[in-house]
């Protein structure tokens, strides 16, 4: 495999497409990408939800361990698909990618409900998470490049937050398919077919979807993605919207680039963008690991500190869901508004001082089951926004060349710490059986540990962080495959280019 550098011997073209692409009004098109790209965090939501409830446990005769198996090989699929997929939509295209992976999803999901053992269940499941993992790459990609700059945080912040909706979803479905109304091994087979159902109507709709632009641009084939962009300003022409032309001296000179070499990406990642990194890292690991400690031990500790009983630990779930929902819904636009720095700096410290009452309070003793979720809801109402908008901040700092990359690379990175290191720390701090008065400070201190690493992600972002918001792509991170920008610089930044 070559290095990947600008291809020198190939004609630099003048290129319209990221202008055109970010002075576009809001449209139906618009609506068309966030419908049938954005149903990726639903199902990933109701997917875990779904398989929470560990419906299948006894009739596929499983070990509490092996329910466990089944859950980490769904995140370590989720991994797996994520550095593979994001690889490959790098440089095969966004829309190929968005059908692939969901493809990939649908059909593993279905036949996880045909499970006869454990091992087949986790080969579906593993490969259910793949699809998944390069969902996220593939659609977080196609979103930022297909949404106009103006509104680019607000949507990718709350397509990321309906991982709730469909978290909802999956445990209202729980509720009925899991109970006496249903055979107990029909329900749970009937809930791994939620997911493709709901994904086949929008495979169809993903269709109509066109490539992104920006990849056709950077790829050799700008007359392509040019035709693509006159197409979507006649939609919106229809519509009775009036377009000024872009000034000419927003064009950029781009030429096509090979792929991007691993040791090239290290350099663009380490060498050129060394504080992004260091920023997207902090981010992304420190949602992930207060996420997976509360959302994989609420039920264990609504049980063993205020006495819940096993099935009335998923009624506490629909307000967490709730809060978490909303956040990133009502908050979103500030984002674009009052500025990325700002909003993550209050989401992510807000939440971290929080958390840092509650653990104060459950020390105390002076919560119950009520006002325990209570604080949980509030603190994710907050804690959801910041967590979407780390999402965002990793698929938009880094060149259109490895945004796909960037994405797995960050993600895999806080599955690996959040995903693996909090649930096995805060199951072993919440301790053993239930017993009159439980030891509650362990935990208490767990949620100290919690609160000042959100705090500190807040810090790093205001310190490290970039001043994206309302800003076009291409001003952010300059492509590699650009040679001259509008501002008369050639090429990317230099390295120790301000960040």
């Amino acid at each position: 495999m070559t290095t990947t550098s600008v291809n020198r011997e190939a004609r630099p073209v003048r290129s319209l497409v990221p202008a055109r692409m970010d002075r576009l009004p809001w449209t139906r098109f618009h609506w068309l990408v966030v419908v049938g790209l954005g149903v990726s965090w639903i199902l990933d939501g109701l997917e875990i939800q779904i398989v929470s409830q560990a419906g299948y446990q006894t009739a596929l005769h499983l070990s509490n361990a092996q329910v466990g198996a089944a859950g980490s090989v769904y995140l370590a699929g989720q991994v797996v698909g994520a550095l593979v997929f994001g690889r490959i939509t790098d440089k095969l295209g966004r829309r190929k990618l968005f059908i692939l992976t969901l493809a990939v999803y649908l059909i593993a999901s279905g036949l996880a409900g045909f499970s006869w053992d454990l091992w087949s269940l986790l080969v579906f499941r593993f490969i259910a998470g793949a699809g998944i993992g390069g969902e996220y790459t593939a659609i977080n990609s196609a979103i930022d490049e297909l949404i106009p700059s103006h509104y680019r945080g607000r949507v990718d912040i709350a397509v990321n937050g309906t991982y709730w909706a469909g978290a909802a979803l999956g445990a209202s479905a729980n509720l009925y398919l899991l109970s006496s109304s249903v055979p107990s091994n029909l329900g749970w087979r009937l809930g791994f077919f939620i997911g493709p159902v709901i994904g086949i109507v929008i495979i169809f709709l993903r269709r109509t979807i066109p490539e992104s632009p920006r990849w056709l641009m950077t790829h050799g084939r700008n007359d392509e993605a040019e035709r693509i962009v006159d197409e979507i300003e006649a939609r919106v022409e229809a519509q009775g919207v009036h377009l000024e032309p872009v000034d000419d001296s927003k064009a950029l000179e781009v030429t096509q680039v090979d792929q991007v070499s691993y040791l090239r990406l290290a350099k663009v990642f380490f060498g050129e963008y060394p504080r992004r990194s260091v920023l997207g890292f902090s981010m992304m690991v420190t949602q992930a690991f207060l996420y997976n400690a509360i959302f994989f031990t609420y039920a264990l500790v609504l049980q063993h500190f205020y006495g819940v009983s096993k099935s009335g630990t998923s009624y506490y779930f629909f307000p967490f869901a709730i809060g978490n929902l909303l956040g990133p819904l009502l908050l979103g636009h500030l984002f674009d508004t009052v500025g990325r720095r700002k909003m993550i700096l209050f989401t992510y410290g807000l939440s971290g001082v929080l958390l840092l009452v509650s653990a104060y309070f459950f020390h105390a003793g002076s919560l119950n089951a009520t006002t325990q979720t209570a604080f949980w809801c509030v603190i994710f109402f907050f804690a959801s926004a910041g967590a979407s908008a780390a999402y965002l901040t990793v698929s938009e700092i880094f060149p259109l060349e490895l945004r796909g990359q960037a994405i797995s690379f960050f993600f895999a990175i806080s599955q690996g710490a959040g995903g693996v290191v909090a649930p096995f720390l805060f199951g072993h701090l919440i301790g053993g059986a239930h017993n009159a008065n439980p030891n509650r400070t362990p935990l208490s201190w767990g949620y100290v540990i919690g609160g000042m690493i959100m705090i500190i992600g807040g810090l790093v972002a205001w310190f490290c962080g970039v001043d994206a918001e309302r800003k076009s792509l291409e001003d952010i991170a300059t492509p590699l495959s650009v040679v001259k920008r509008p501002d008369g610089a050639i090429g990317p930044e230099p390295t120790g280019a301000p960040v």
